[in-house]
């Protein structure tokens, strides 16, 4: 029987991120310029159903499923990949370091420099108002104030947290800024009594970075782009 984290984003959606929920019955979208993602209680036709209401024309549902289901009749499997969801048990989590020290809060008037950020470091989805979704920080550059590097939290289920958009400004990698972001989130979130989570591409060298934080591999699974065939 599987438990929340395996249909992360009906659990956010359906329950402490309702309030950014559009959708009806078995079906569940983000506002798309928090997350470009979508959600089903099951892989049921009603379910799919449902998806497709409120679903831009010719826009894709992404989905994070438990497994690589395929695409019910009149819709089409645009992409399915395989991820990796990592999970920390509160244990063993460096300390803070002087880089620590470094790190600020971000909010919605960064949003220009997060977008910016985003757009060069390349760490997923991030829209205009996907820091409303979370806490959110960064640091900043010494000489220059620029932003070089960020991360924050998007999906959020009773008890757990997900990390997401840790980037880094390639001119400032291999300076452990993203091991101090993420250290940083997942100390705050395990003060909260929060267990933090993530997802990674398997082919992502960042998964190493995890693993050596004191995240583990929770489960594998499999986000579904899937889209209405047009009539």
């Amino acid at each position: 029987m599987g438990t929340p984290l395996d249909n992360p984003v009906w659990y956010a959606l359906t329950g402490l991120h309702a309030r950014f929920a559009v959708g009806r019955g078995q079906a569940r979208h983000y506002l798309r310029e928090m997350a470009p993602f979508s959600a089903i209680a099951d892989a049921s036709p009603a379910a799919y159903a449902d998806l497709a209401v409120g679903l831009p024309p010719q826009t894709e549902a992404r989905l994070f499923r438990p497994a690589d289901e395929p695409a019910p009749p009149d819709w089409e499997t645009v992409s399915a990949r395989p991820i990796v969801q990592m999970i920390h048990d509160g244990r063993d989590l460096p300390p803070p370091n002087d880089l620590d020290k470094k790190i600020t809060p971000l909010g919605t008037t960064d949003v220009p420099e997060l977008l910016a950020l985003v757009d060069v470091a390349k760490p997923g989805p991030f829209g205009s108002r996907t820091v409303e979704l979370g806490t959110y920080v960064g640091v900043r550059h010494a000489r220059t104030g620029q932003l070089i590097a960020m991360g924050g939290e998007r999906f959020r289920i009773d008890g757990h947290v997900e990390l997401s958009a840790i980037a880094v400004h390639p001119d400032a990698r291999g300076s452990g800024l993203g091991k101090a972001i993420t250290n940083h989130l997942a100390r705050s979130a395990i003060t909260r009594s929060e267990a933090p989570f993530l997802h990674v591409f398997p082919d992502n060298p960042a998964l190493d970075l995890y693993t050596r934080l004191g995240f583990r591999e929770r489960a594998r699974l499999w986000v579904l782009w899937h889209r209405p065939v047009a009539s």
